[in-house]
């Protein structure tokens, strides 16, 4: 069995590794790594691509993180679905395929935590839709999801096992934010509007 954990989570972080952004970008002739923010991710790729795009990149991002979690949860339950569901967020942030620069890692986040924690991430994505809906920026929706994530975790009843993992996945993408947050004190970030 344990030999069957490792080929879920290195084939987890592989789905992770997938680089969506970038695909559906120079499809477009866009390059998201070399414009706007730089970031390989949905947001960016909405504002120097479009909203169509942009929403491409963020569904499937979101089943990068939900289809190994599904994996994991039905191969051996909610402990190796957790594991399959880490690996993919840490595929998505950091790719040994792109020396680790990846995304932010939200919505790869959001799609594991709606197979193991589905309440919770329905509760989360309307927070996130009220706070970036409300301020123009996505990275303050972002924060608040990647805060109140084990917050939701625990009011959930979940284990302690299962907080300390939505913990660690909330800290990674909260430091994926650092540079989001810098702009936030100085009142430079950029709206999505």
């Amino acid at each position: 069995m344990f030999a069957l954990w490792i080929v879920v989570a290195v084939g987890s972080y592989a789905v992770g590794t997938f680089p969506t952004a970038q695909i559906v970008g120079r499809r477009l002739g866009r390059d998201p790594t070399l414009e706007g923010s730089g970031n390989p991710g949905a947001t960016n790729v909405y504002r120097t691509a479009g909203r169509r795009a942009g929403l491409l990149v963020g569904v499937v991002d979101v089943l990068k993180g939900a289809v190994p979690t599904a994996i994991g949860y039905t191969i051996d339950g909610r402990p190796l679905a957790t594991v399959a569901w880490i690996a993919a967020v840490a595929g998505h942030v950091l790719p040994l395929t792109r020396r680790l620069r990846g995304g932010k890692g939200v919505a790869t986040a959001a799609g594991g935590a709606a197979v193991l924690h589905p309440l919770v991430a329905l509760a989360l994505a309307a927070v996130f839709a009220i706070v970036a809906r409300a301020t123009g920026r996505a990275s303050l929706g972002s924060l608040a999801i990647a805060v109140l994530l084990p917050v939701g975790v625990a009011i959930a009843g979940r284990p302690a096992w299962e907080v300390v993992a939505a913990a660690a996945l909330g800290v990674l993408v909260l430091v994926r934010h650092g540079a989001n947050l810098r702009r936030l004190l100085a009142g430079t970030e950029r709206t999505y509007r």
